[in-house]
């Protein structure tokens, strides 16, 4: 998936929120040795590894496919990939109004550990809290026993 359909994808899919990610914006990110993409047919998540820290930048699922469990699939596949690249845990920050994404992480695991205030701008209404969620790859590594 080139930058340039990423960046078109994730315009379509956050419309209304703000704006969305220029394809140079997808073209830097990817040319770090530390990120990573993964991609199906109508999605893809874009994510990084550090230490054992895999952080979810994006996920994007094309609006016209929403609710077709793609977004569960993408997720599942970031969260294998960066377990692969070394990661124990996994982070994001989602929209507190975000109400589809907060379920699709509640559902795969996911639990706030804290709240970014007035985070995200809109270019209507106030500005929406971050929550920063995480979700531990293996339960096996936080118990500190070896996988």
């Amino acid at each position: 998936m080139t930058p340039e359909t990423m960046a078109a994808m994730h315009g379509r899919a956050f419309a209304g929120q703000g704006r969305g990610w220029a394809a140079e914006e997808f073209a830097r990110l990817l040319s770090s040795t530390h990120v990573f993409a993964v991609h199906g047919e109508h999605g893809f998540v874009l994510g990084r590894v550090v230490a054992d820290d895999a952080e979810l930048l994006t996920i994007v699922v094309d609006p016209v496919q929403a609710s077709r469990g793609h977004g569960t699939a993408l997720l599942a596949e970031f969260e294998r990939a960066a377990a692969e690249r070394g990661a124990i845990r996994a982070v994001l920050e989602v929209a507190a109004d975000n109400a589809a994404a907060r379920a699709l992480y509640r559902r795969s695991g996911y639990e706030q550990i804290a709240r970014r205030r007035s985070y995200y701008t809109r270019p209507a209404g106030p500005p929406v809290d971050a929550l920063i969620i995480e979700k531990i790859l293996s339960a096996q590594v936080a118990e500190g026993r070896p996988t």
